[in-house]
């Protein structure tokens, strides 16, 4: 294949993302971004979290990610929101730099390649199957630069630069090693002849990640509180997905197959190239997904989530369909354009809005949050001690008016660990299983707390202060309040 590479437009690409970031909005710790940000946080001032951070730090543990983003911040003498935020824009550009690659790579025509980049820009906020991912968050996480840069690795490798597409999947390595053993693994596809099938089991690339991660994998049932954290998370396992989540994963796995029997007039061998190896890769991480799922012996391995690498197969998916839209449909009518991208940009957009509905579609680091649990957090932040510990209702991110914002996230603050999102760190990390189970123990029966059970939970564990509903329990001192949280403090005990 002709490794020449087309010069690239990168002022369009990043107006491109910039209209991403219009279409798709930005939220601040926002879902798995509460796990992801705080640890920037504490990389940026280690005073921060004294208690509660091994629910974080797991994860930071393997990754350089939160330590480079510290670090922008720290050099750039800008605060850790602005960081993170720029951090997000630089994602989404990436990701246009890599989906433009790959389009020059399957097709000749500027409507095509465009076609693709647009596509793709569109819908990066589109579920991938069953496997409680987005092609691209609106919130900042080691995903929101390991993808695009799989991505690079990708296109650079069907362009035969073999060297830089391994220094991508290095660097993705150390920001994401769970992504860069698919990249690894979609490389080695490609790196067979076009017309084999046949591939080798894709073990030293899940062996890799085994290794990475902080404990050992046993051929052995899952018991007590872990056991109950894997099944809260049923894109963990095959049996409980939905006939629609199953959809998501054979449609576009048929219309590749059909795109691999093509040679449409104005496409490269790219486009044949990926579609075929993208058939064996998802069959492949499809098998490995039923396996892990066939038996409670192989509960330890679920978490290795094969099916993720489907993200893969979706993004490539949509350059490929995106690049014989532009090529077949549009064309150079800008009136097609417009009727094709207006709508689906809308449709997204308001989807987004939907979401967070109680925020800023675009939560600027510079602007006070709309959302008044972020309000509240915010408060937080500026007027308790750095080593203050909380604790709050422990399913309180999914709460409508919470729109998923992580307190840690956007408090800075310590915390007794929620039910969901701690849980998530839990299912990775079976270590820190008994920890959770016991600080969700003593929070059980949040909602109907009184003053003495706040005055308890303070005795078993170092919480001095509580967020809860407004009006809050009478006996709380309560210095901050808005109509919807109360931040107050649980009264020292009586001598």
């Amino acid at each position: 294949m002709n490794s020449d590479r087309p010069r690239e437009p990168f002022l369009k690409l990043l107006l491109v993302a910039l209209g991403a970031v219009l279409v798709h909005g930005y939220h601040l710790g926002a879902d798995d971004a509460a796990i992801y940000v705080p640890a920037v946080k504490k990389a940026f001032d280690p005073a921060l979290y004294p208690f509660g951070a091994e629910f974080f730090e797991h994860h930071g543990r393997l990754s350089i990610f939160s330590w480079l983003v510290a670090q922008t911040a720290k050099l750039g003498h800008m605060p850790p929101d602005l960081a993170i935020f720029l951090w997000h824009i630089l994602g989404i550009f990436l990701m246009m730099i890599a989906v433009w690659r790959l389009a020059t790579l399957c097709f000749e025509g500027a409507s095509a390649r465009w076609g693709a980049v647009l596509l793709v820009a569109a819908v990066l906020t589109v579920p991938v199957a069953g496997t409680a991912l987005v092609i691209m968050d609106p919130y900042l996480t080691a995903r929101s630069l390991s993808t695009p840069t799989t991505m690079l690795a990708v296109a650079s490798f069907l362009a035969s630069h073999r060297k830089e597409a391994f220094l991508w999947l290095l660097l993705t390595a150390l920001v994401h090693p769970q992504n860069a053993a698919y990249g690894f693994a979609l490389c080695a596809i490609l790196a067979l002849p076009l017309g084999w099938f046949a591939v080798p089991e894709p073990a030293p690339a899940y062996a890799f990640v085994a290794d990475r991660l902080p404990t050992g994998f046993e051929f052995q049932p899952t018991h007590g509180a872990y056991h109950d954290v894997l099944y809260m998370r049923t894109f963990f396992f095959a049996q409980l997905w939905q006939w629609y989540e199953w959809l998501g994963v054979i449609a576009p796995m048929l219309i590749l197959a059909w795109f691999s029997r093509l040679s449409p007039k104005g496409t490269l061998p790219g486009f044949r190239q990926l579609s075929r190896a993208l058939l064996p890769f998802g069959l492949l991480t499809t098998i490995a997904f039923l396996i892990l799922s066939s038996t409670r012996r192989f509960e330890p391995f679920v978490r290795l989530q094969p099916m993720r690498g489907f993200l893969l197969v979706y993004i490539i998916f949509f350059v490929l369909l995106g690049g014989l839209v532009g090529q077949y449909v549009l064309k150079a009518r800008a009136w097609r354009w417009l009727a094709l991208f207006l709508p689906l940009a809308s449709g997204m957009c308001l989807a987004q809005r939907s979401a967070y509905a109680h925020s800023r579609h675009i939560e600027w680091p510079w602007v006070e949050p709309k959302n008044q649990w972020g309000e509240a957090f915010r408060w937080i932040r500026s007027n308790t001690p750095k080593d203050a510990v909380f604790a709050l209702e422990p399913k309180y991110v999914t709460m409508p008016d919470v729109d998923q914002h992580g307190f840690r996230a956007i408090a800075e603050r310590s915390v007794l660990s929620d039910y969901y999102k701690d849980s998530g760190a839990v299912s990775l990390f079976p270590q820190l299983a008994d920890e959770w189970a016991a600080e969700q123990k003593a929070q059980q029966g949040w909602e109907t707390f009184t003053v003495t059970d706040f005055e308890r939970l303070a005795k078993e564990y170092p919480v001095s202060w509580v967020v809860v509903r407004h009006p809050a329990p009478a006996g709380l001192p309560c210095p901050y309040s808005n109509p919807t949280v109360s931040v107050c403090q649980i009264p020292a005990p009586s001598h």
